[in-house]
């Protein structure tokens, strides 16, 4: 599975990536395949591993905010491994010149 999910601080103003960021490195610390643009994490393992680190991403953002919004959107497909390489490949190979039939 794949969960995409925005951990957000609130009630300490606009500057928050500091908060990200301790969100965002527990992500990486957990070992599980994860990438992070400007607007989600993504993170990919099996449903109990991938939901403790987003619970443990939330619980360190909580630690130090009064308040935190969490937005989560899962692809729950079992079976499927290394989907956060594959789904992009499989973009790319659709807008490489020869798809287009330049």
């Amino acid at each position: 599975m794949i969960v995409a999910f925005s951990v957000t601080p609130l009630g300490v103003g606009e500057d928050v990536g500091e908060y990200v960021a301790d969100a965002v490195r527990v992500v990486r610390e957990s070992g599980l395949p994860n990438r992070t643009d400007a607007m989600f994490t993504s993170v990919e393992g099996e449903w109990d591993q991938v939901m403790d680190v987003v619970k443990r991403a939330v619980a360190a953002v909580e630690a130090r905010a009064p308040r935190v919004s969490l937005v989560l959107k899962a692809d729950i497909r079992p079976g499927v491994t290394d989907g956060l390489t594959s789904k992009v490949e499989t973009v790319e190979r659709h807008l490489a010149p020869q798809a287009r039939g330049e």
